[in-house]
Order: structure tokens, then sequence, then C-alpha cells
């Protein structure tokens, strides 16, 4: 498989995977608002920013995080290579690039979302929006459902599955992350009704309050945490995007009939999440777990990268 065809699906995944999980955070945020009592002006939006790992860019462009600069920035910024907008289309040149390893109906999908992207660029309310944002939702399922049922199981669908899995339980740890110390330091908050709302809405981020709410009774942090971080049957936690990162890793270097080193690193990050549990992250510093996990990922994003899209023959 061309080296070039190979990083074009990886990032498509990627690039989708990224676009709905702002999508649902920002909508959920809206809710949020409503179930808190919370007007426009007072609402805390910065958070949603520090999510998206973008916080100097935003903090370098815009003055204050209003909801109206916070709603462009993440959504229809194409200066922001993180926005919904941006995301959508690196994943549509993607895809364009490599129409020959697709399924013509998943490109179609993503020609489409592109279009209907660009056709509600101009709105800026977020009010306006929710109906947009549920959209992108579900077009990133269409993709997913054609990826699961189109595609035969070779080296392009084990990059895509890949890319996703790598992209979800990034974004799974920085919304649990950003919650644990940006959205609600005062610790008069904790166990109180405030605070479990608050908790519901990271679960509803990242698609997990019905699933959460049949193995718990309760919504608090020390289970939220360890159901997004070691459940290894719910498909947004951690650990089982890694395990299923690294299965198709494993079938990739088995196809290509050499060492690769990205399988030596996705190992530690699989060891790193067997190795302890919810009581030891918790004791240790959850913010730290976190971040330690988050730059394994990336070393090990570095190293597909090395060992598959910069090839050299």
């Amino acid at each position: 498989m061309l080296s070039r065809v190979a990083h074009s699906v990886y990032w498509m995944s990627r690039y989708l995977e990224r676009a709905e999980n702002v999508a649902r955070f920002l909508n959920v945020n809206i809710h949020l608002m409503l179930d808190l009592g919370y007007s426009a002006s007072s609402t805390q939006w910065m958070p949603l920013v520090v999510t998206s790992g973008d916080e100097d860019d935003f903090k370098r462009r815009y003055k204050d995080s209003s909801e109206r600069n916070v709603v462009r920035f993440l959504t229809f910024d194409k200066l922001n290579p993180n926005s919904i907008i941006s995301c959508i289309s690196y994943a549509r040149e993607n895809a364009r690039t490599v129409r020959e390893a697709i399924p013509s109906d998943m490109w179609e999908e993503i020609n489409a979302l592109y279009h209907y992207v660009l056709k509600h660029s101009r709105k800026r309310s977020i009010t306006d929006l929710q109906k947009f944002y549920t959209h992108i939702r579900f077009a990133n399922h269409t993709f997913t459902g054609l990826l699961e049922n189109t595609m035969s199981r070779g080296e392009a669908w084990h990059f895509a599955r890949m890319g996703k899995m790598l992209e979800r339980a990034d974004k799974t740890a920085r919304i649990l992350d950003v919650k644990y110390f940006v959205l609600l330091p005062d610790p008069d908050y904790v166990d109180s009704p405030y605070d479990t709302v608050q908790w519901g809405a990271v679960l509803k981020s990242t698609n997990a309050f019905e699933m959460y709410r049949k193995q718990f009774q309760r919504i608090e942090y020390k289970d939220v945490s360890r159901f997004l971080i070691f459940d290894p049957l719910f498909p947004r936690s951690m650990a089982y995007c890694v395990n299923i990162a690294k299965n198709s890793l494993n079938a990739i270097a088995e196809v290509t009939k050499a060492s690769v080193k990205a399988e030596e690193e996705i190992a530690k990050v699989q060891e790193m999440l067997l190795s302890t549990n919810v009581e030891g992250v918790l004791a240790d510093g959850l913010h730290e777990f976190l971040d330690t996990f988050q730059f394994n990922l990336n070393v090990v994003d570095q190293a597909i990268y090395g060992a598959f899209f910069a090839f050299q023959p």
C-alpha cells in the first residue's frame, strides 16, 4: 500500500472523528447552560477551547472567550486547524486524493458533509447551530457505518480504524482532564447536585451517559473516571480505543513483514492502562496520568508517521 494512500485514509478518519467530538461537546454545553440556568454572558466557554488544545492560538487572535468568539473559533474559523470547518475540509481533501481506495458512498458522504458545512458557515449564534451540530455527529456515524460495512478488512480499513481510535482516545482524555481541573476547581462543589450535572455533561460529551448509568447508580467523579479510562467494553473509553488501535497496528505490521517501533510504543500505552486502576490514578494525580497518556499517544502517532507515511525505499 502506498504511503500516500495510508496517510490520507488515516487522517481522513481522524479529522472526521475530531469534527464530531467538537460538535458534540459544543452541543452538550448548550444543554448544560439550560440545566444550570446560565445566561450566555455568564457561561464559561473557555474550557471548550482548552479541550480542543488550541488555547494559545485562541488567545492570540480573540479578545475574550465570549460565546460568539468560541463558537466561531471552534466551528467556522478556517485559521483554526481544529475547527469543524477545517477538519471537514481536510477530511474531504484526503478522501478526494484516495477515491480509488475507498467506497464511492464514503466519498459522497464526506463531500455532501463538506457542502453542508459551507452552507451553514455564516451562522454565528449557538442557538441556530444545534441542528447543525447534530447533523455533524450523525454524518460521522454514517461514515463509521460505511467504513464498517463497505470496506474490505485490508490495510486501508486498518489505517482508518486506527486513526479513528487514536483520535477518540485523545479526545476522551482531554474532556476528562479539562473537567477535572478547569471546569470545576472549587472543592466546595464536589458531590453536590451542581457537580453531578457537570459530570453528567462529561459523560454526554463522550456519548457515555446511558452506558454509564447501566453500570453505576450515582454519577460521581471516581466512577466516571473509572468508566472513561478503564472500561474494556465501552467504545469511547481510553482502554478500549487503545486496544482496538493496537489490533489494527499489529495487523498492518504483520502485512508489511517489518518490525515497527510504533508497535512497541502503543504496547507501552496499553501497559500503562493495565498496570494501574482508578484508585491509583487518583492518588497519584489524574491530570498527571492523563497528561502522560496524551504525550504517549503523540509518540505513537509520530512513530506511525515514521514507519508508514515518511517511508523511504
